[in-house]
């Protein structure tokens, strides 16, 4: 029921004549008996009101005339019209303060006064002017100014509300408003669509109830209070599969989760019996069957579960959806939807930017009342809504509103009135709508999705509920609420209130509602008994599935010399009058020797190159960061500016051969969402490379949930494969504590079961191959993340360089040892084993040192999983081996001494110390003065190059 345009749809145009005469005669007839006119015109009559057709530029009774016939005066007129517009704009911006939204209870007005008076108005001022001078968009059957004042008052203050004063651009302010304000009396249903929401009502309260008895005491998070939710989500759906798109993917926490699963996604409910049962149950999934349950080794607990889902929309359009995986961090599954969402939406397969189609997949995330203001990756998740590179076509919010966080009330979670506030100032428009009437809740559907559809913007609906039971099924509410819950326990479900409601209009039967009832509690039943008795969980240790275990196989990452040499010129390239900025121009044109005998490629070059050959080998690339498209250090410049136009163009759009897309964009100042996000988009994508880069390594502290619940615990939890690369910069150049560690030591600290790469590179030439490692193993059941300690002041350090026959000759290392030591194997007694930035300032201090052989060093380039087996086949090698020890730049608590030091116990040979040198620990990662930093830097160095 789209709104409708009064100056090009009024259907009383199409009559002249004898016919309008017609019209207007059956008009008179309906106004004093309705049911003896023709259905058909009967209902445009409702709509449309009398057939008056206008001229253009002229309305039914003119302001002046119908003012000037009561006796006004010009000024007065003017005064008159002046505050009727206002009070028709209050009414629109404020009658959410008065609206029926809550269940439990009606709120006080706040301040709200609609009085005339207050507005120096009378009845027949109002009833003196014309309804157009209120809304150009009501239904024409309003005649004057006051029916359209008491027509908006209905409106605005229903079960359902409207926030919409916040939304700036008046396009989509006219649209909003008329969209609420043509729907005549409302949004009416066919008598077989209400029986449908009451069928889904108590299918979803039957669940629960199910539930509830026969699994007493278990956690379900149950939906009760919000049940409208379910139906809200059908509706959506079915719109947007309608409309062409081929992939939903929902975001929700745990509440309703179960019953989402089970009457959106359709997981069988013998599935879910079973996991309370803790019944086997992946042998209950269909092996034909359009459901998709994940299971990883170690699994999760019910709640947390996510599931995919084919659906067919009357027998003609196809689509997919999804509900992610997410555990207790509430908000954080957002951005990870919206990545899903904008890979679905991504064409990557041709060169150049993806070929974006926000029509292709859209995304629902439903939120909790408490952590929508409470948790701030909500903010930053939407902050990415209208950004070139995360854009998705509106995402569309719910908040599944209980008014309770978990024992906490909302006059202590929150400084705003609503819960959804924090949308405003992203002009997202808001719709508040009382839960206990469905029919409402499908009208903000409506409204969602049309603007979503139009506009391409996110859209907010506020599902205002309450919580029936405790936080959990084995909480007691009235412990700390006992006032809410006193009002819960004496107020009728979802399901009874439309029940009765439907009895009320003679939709159906008491009998006929108690019918589906037990039909449905039946068939639960019926499921229940054949899953069986409860049975003892498997308590054995899961295993590891083999070809995750047995690690990343042997792949050829090199390329040929002359193919290597022919991409270095295509990045040279510009297009004609292509004006790049001078002191730029001259770096970049150095390079074109860089691949010729003699010269070196350093870290930035290798980067480009690894990218272009893995582009042209059809594997499309992803990379975002703060300031990715330069670089932080100004070392990579994919995007050139030009320095007359601001023109932009890079190299890698335009390179011939490939067979792929290149995407680099610039991220917001925000570490959590974007991780989140490009996580979710390589989940949903996994044969594309997809690389986050932090601006400082140690801004990822903020992204933390994300790397313990998601990228390091993701595929053992729920099966999700993911092979995104993290750039962290990471090294000690003197600049303080935070600009010096990526926390090396916390990527560790999760390391186990193949879960990760993580690897600290002391070569151009090893970055080359690991990039083209990883982008061989995507979409292979090896994938794993990629965990990169990028240098900084390396990125320009010679001693960094590779020479050419490196990339075209070599491949990836996990340890390297240093070129001119350690040739006279019975001379050695120290090995120094170092990392990253550490090892390069080892290296500058050995150079040129004589009467050396007594030491070695070696180059842990993948810290994990750790390089044992040839490392200790190489300490095994030194016969007079006497001490090996671990250097590093960072604290003893951190780097990577804690995880490496009982894996170099392990492979040393009898009797040869292991120890550690380094910074002692300490509280903040790094000095805060230069000068003290050099000196400790010193320090460490001559120490590891000093024989006692």
């Amino acid at each position: 029921m789209k709104p409708n345009t009064p100056d090009t749809t009024n259907p009383w145009l199409d009559f002249q004549g004898p016919n309008l005469g017609y019209v207007q005669e059956m008009y008179e007839v309906f106004e004093t008996d309705p049911a003896s006119v023709d259905p058909e015109l009967a209902s445009l009559f409702e709509q449309w009101g009398p057939p008056v057709v206008e001229e253009a530029g002229q309305v039914r009774e003119s302001s002046n005339q119908a003012f000037t016939a009561k006796g006004f005066g010009a000024s007065d007129f003017l005064y008159k019209v002046a505050q009727a517009v206002k009070l028709a704009e209050d009414i629109r911006t404020n009658g959410h303060l008065a609206a029926n939204i809550y269940p439990l209870y009606q709120k006080e007005r706040n301040g709200i006064d609609l009085d005339l008076k207050q507005y120096g108005l009378t009845t027949e001022d109002l009833k003196a002017m014309p309804a157009s001078i209120i809304s150009e968009f009501i239904p024409k059957k309003l005649t004057n100014g006051y029916e359209a004042i008491e027509y908006l008052k209905m409106l605005y203050t229903r079960t359902i509300a409207f926030e919409l004063d916040h939304v700036h651009d008046l396009d989509e302010k006219k649209w909003l408003t008329q969209m609420v304000e043509s729907t005549a009396s409302g949004f009416k249903l066919p008598d077989q669509k209400k029986k449908r929401i009451l069928k889904r009502l108590t299918e979803v309260d039957g669940f629960e109830k199910f539930l509830h008895k026969t699994f007493v005491g278990q956690k379900r998070f149950s939906i009760e209070g919000v049940d409208s939710l379910v139906p809200l989500l059908d509706e959506i759906v079915s719109k947007s599969v309608r409309g062409g798109t081929k992939s939903i993917n929902i975001g929700m926490a745990h509440r309703g989760r179960l019953n989402v699963l089970a009457h959106v996604l359709g997981k069988p409910y013998k599935n879910i019996f079973s996991e309370f049962q803790h019944a086997p149950n992946k042998e209950l999934v269909p092996s034909e069957g359009s459901i998709g349950v994940t299971f990883g080794w170690t699994g999760d607990v019910k709640y947390h579960l996510g599931a995919d889902r084919k659906i067919k929309e009357e027998n003609t359009r196809e689509a997919v959806i999804s509900l992610a995986n997410n555990p207790s961090h509430l908000e954080f599954v957002n951005p990870i939807v919206n990545g899903f969402t904008r890979a679905a939406q991504d064409d990557r397969a041709k060169s150049g930017y993806p070929v974006h189609d926000p029509n292709a997949s859209m995304a629902i995330i439903i939120h909790g009342d408490a952590a929508f203001p409470g948790q701030g990756v909500v903010a930053e998740a939407l902050n990415l809504s209208q950004l070139n590179g995360y854009q998705t076509g509106g995402t569309i919010h719910i908040i599944a509103n209980n008014m309770i966080g978990f024992t906490t009330e909302s006059r202590d979670s929150r400084s705003t009135r609503y819960s959804s506030d924090l949308a405003k100032g992203f002009e997202i428009p808001i719709i508040h709508v009382n839960a206990d009437d469905p029919e409402a809740v499908l009208a903000a559907a409506l409204v969602a999705y049309e603007y979503r559809e139009k506009f391409k913007k996110d859209f907010l609906i506020d599902l205002i509920g309450y919580r029936r039971f405790g936080h959990n099924e084995m909480d007691e509410p009235m412990t700390t609420n006992p006032e809410m819950y006193k009002l819960v326990h004496a107020h009728p479900t979802p399901r009874e209130v439309y029940a009765e409601r439907l009895v009320e209009e003679g939709v159906i039967t008491k009998e006929e509602a108690q019918r589906l009832a037990d039909e449905h509690a039946a068939m639960l039943k019926d499921y229940y008994n054949q899953v069986g008795e409860k049975q003892d969980a498997n308590l054995e240790d899961a295993d590891v599935p083999k070809i995750i275990e047995s690690g990343i196989p042997k792949v050829e990452t090199k390329v040929e010399l002359g193919e290597l040499q022919k991409i270095n010129q295509d990045l040279l390239k510009r297009p004609d009058n292509f004006t790049v900025f001078k002191k730029l121009d001259k770096i970049l044109m150095r390079r074109s020797d860089a691949l010729n005998e003699g010269n070196k490629v350093d870290w930035a070059l290798a980067e480009a190159l690894a990218f272009a050959s893995i582009i042209k080998d059809g594997t499309p690339i992803r990379l975002t960061g703060q300031d990715s498209e330069r670089g932080t250090f100004a070392h990579r410049n994919l995007v050139l500016h030009d320095s007359e136009t601001g023109e932009t163009f890079s190299p890698l759009h335009t390179l011939e051969g490939a067979k792929a897309s290149f995407a680099i964009h610039n991220s917001p100042l925000s570490e959590a969402a974007v991780i989140g996000f490009e996580y979710g988009y390589n989940v949903y994508s996994q044969d594309t490379l997809v690389l986050w880069e932090a601006q400082y390594g140690d801004f990822a502290n903020t992204a933390q949930v994300f790397f313990d619940q998601f990228i390091a615990a993701g595929r053992a939890k729920w099966g999700q494969k993911s092979g995104l690369v993290m750039l962290l910069p990471h090294g000690y150049e003197g600049q303080g504590p935070e600009h010096s560690s990526a926390r090396l030591e916390r990527f560790l600290s999760l390391a186990a079961e193949n879960n990760w790469t993580v690897a600290n590179l002391s070569s151009a030439a090893q970055y080359f191959h690991i990039l083209r490692r990883q982008a061989s193993i995507l979409g292979k059941e090896e994938v794993r993340p990629l965990v990169l300690m990028t240098p900084k002041s390396l990125l320009r350090n010679q001693v960094v360089a590779s020479e050419p026959q490196e990339f075209s000759e070599g491949e990836f290392k996990s340890f390297i040892e240093q070129p001119g030591l350690g040739k006279n194997k019975k001379a050695v007694e120290r090995i120094l084993c170092a990392t990253g930035k550490m090892a390069i300032d080892l290296a500058q201090a050995v150079e040129g040192k004589e009467d050396m052989d007594w030491l070695h060093i070696v180059r842990i380039e993948e810290i994990y999983p750790f390089p044992f087996a040839g490392v200790k086949e190489l300490f095994d090698s030194y016969p007079n081996l006497k001490e090996i020890m671990w250097v590093q730049e960072e604290p003893k608590n951190m780097g990577a001494w804690t995880f490496v030091e009982p894996r170099l116990i392990a492979a040393a040979p009898e009797g040869v110390t292991v120890d550690y040198i380094g910074r002692r620990r300490r509280s903040s990662p790094a000095e805060g003065d230069p000068t003290i930093h050099k000196k400790a830097q010193n320090r460490i160095i001559t120490s590891a190059l000093t024989r006692e």
